[in-house]
């Protein structure tokens, strides 16, 4: 069932989507060579516990850690260790938390160190996608029009576009209605409408689209081992442009418009 949010619903979901983001660009920043997914995911819950919140995955369907740590072809849902990151690796974080019970979902993908001009560019690329995706994300729009402009973009660079998991509405859950895919047909598909929030996460890959689940029953890599990146907000829909809760202030850059 898809929810609409009231206003104090919505700032609820915005302080938990400004938590997040605090918590996120302190990951960042921390990323580094020598340094261990684990030690960032024990920063990540320390963080969202000295604030008040709760990690949302930690201990989600029994996933063990606060973060998704996914180094190069891992898509999503990487287990955190303690082997080192090493210089050039792409690492992407998913996390996400819950504030005064509202949930806020966001990613993103960096290098450690130094990396290659193609897995820079796959990441930047993968946050474009996302910026043009969000733009669809308005009054009167459907579903549909979100993951064609999503799916475009990326393979107009010949990237594959994730199919076997989706974005997703937020809210009160970690995993609402509707299912937000990273693909799709222009017009198709649940009609948006304001005050409903929802997570858009581009997964994309250097290659193939296709994936494989490992024998943990979560880290997905892909098939062909190419580079994957991800990159995801809780976005509102509203009257006009929508609102990037996990982001506070940010706007869709004109030129993605």
């Amino acid at each position: 069932m898809i929810t609409i949010k009231n206003e104090a619903q919505i700032e609820k979901m915005r302080k938990a989507g400004a938590l997040l983001h605090s918590v996120l660009e302190q990951l960042r920043g921390a990323v580094r060579p020598g340094i261990s997914t684990k030690e960032l995911d024990e920063m990540a819950e320390t963080l969202i516990r000295q604030a008040g919140a709760i990690p949302s995955f930690k201990g989600y369907a029994g996933f063990p850690y606060s973060i998704c740590a996914s180094v190069d072809d891992q898509v999503v849902h990487g287990f955190a260790n303690n082997e080192p990151l090493r210089e050039g690796q792409l690492l992407s974080i998913d996390c996400g938390c819950i504030l005064d019970g509202w949930q806020s979902d966001s990613a993103l993908s960096v290098l450690v160190g130094n990396g290659s001009k193609e897995a820079k560019k796959l990441i930047k690329v993968t946050e474009e996608c996302f910026w043009i995706g969000a733009n669809m994300a308005r009054k009167g729009n459907r579903i549909g029009d979100i993951g064609a402009a999503v799916q475009k973009h990326a393979e107009d660079h010949g990237y594959g576009v994730i199919r076997d998991l989706t974005g997703h509405g937020i809210g009160r859950e970690m995993h609402e209605d509707p299912a937000v895919p990273n693909y799709g047909r222009p017009g198709r598909g649940v009609r948006l409408e304001p005050g409903m929030t929802i997570a858009i996460e581009p997964m994309i890959a250097m290659g193939t689209w296709k994936i494989i689940t490992e024998a943990d029953g979560w880290t997905t890599r892909t098939q062909d081992r190419s580079l994957a990146s991800h990159y995801e907000h809780t976005v509102l829909v509203t009257d006009g442009e929508p609102e990037i809760l996990s982001f506070p202030g940010a706007r869709i850059p004109e030129a993605l418009r």
